[in-house]
């Protein structure tokens, strides 16, 4: 590369997930040839995600508040828990309206062999909320390989003292498949029909 710079920002943007190199070298030459006054808009709005933007206090969500618009809803119905792997979830189900209750981000799901083991996902304060909140039903909308049917087991032992209903998404999305990438009908379909466990 003729300029240092511009290496350095391929570089940069390179380090960003799904980004290959030659991605990574076109968004750099698409910013280059991008006017200043989008790009210091750009930037800005870097800088006030990471300093605006924190975790809900109740269900980890993103949120701009301590609490994020989904729990402080008083419309919502908050004795059904929908316990997902990240935030992106959140944004799937919610396209669907079929919905109603609130979230619980685990922030991942067991991984053994990726060193992700339950002390570090957000387990302690689902258990916290079932025991303290009047929770009915947890509703399991994990990803349907291993990791997260492991992960369902797992929680399932662990909530099973508090007489909670456990169920999880039916099937519809396929064994291995993310949520993320799932289309509204079949999760939709798979909320409906969702099995207790």
């Amino acid at each position: 590369m003729s300029s240092k710079h511009l290496e350095i920002l391929i570089d940069e943007f390179n380090k960003l997930p799904g980004i290959g190199r030659k991605s990574a070298t076109r968004l750099a030459f698409y910013v280059l040839n991008t006017p200043e006054k989008e790009i210091e808009t750009f930037i800005q709005a870097l800088k006030d995600s990471k300093t605006l933007v924190k975790k809900c206090s109740v269900c980890g969500n993103y949120s701009e508040e301590d609490i994020c618009d989904i729990c402080s809803n008083i419309n919502r119905d908050h004795e059904t828990i929908c316990v997902v792997e990240d935030s992106r979830d959140i944004v799937t189900l919610e396209k669907t309206g079929k919905f109603n209750g609130v979230y619980h981000i685990l922030n991942g799901k067991i991984a053994p062999l990726d060193g992700i083991t339950p002390d570090k996902l957000n387990i302690k304060s689902l258990l916290e909320r079932v025991s303290k909140e009047n929770i009915k039903e947890i509703i399991f909308a994990l990803s349907s390989d291993l990791e997260g049917e492991t992960t369902v087991m797992y929680l399932t032992k662990l909530l099973k003292p508090f007489g909670v209903v456990v169920s999880k998404l039916a099937s519809g999305i396929p064994m291995g498949g993310n949520i993320e990438f799932a289309d509204n009908a079949t999760i939709s379909k798979a909320l409906e029909g969702r099995e207790i466990l």
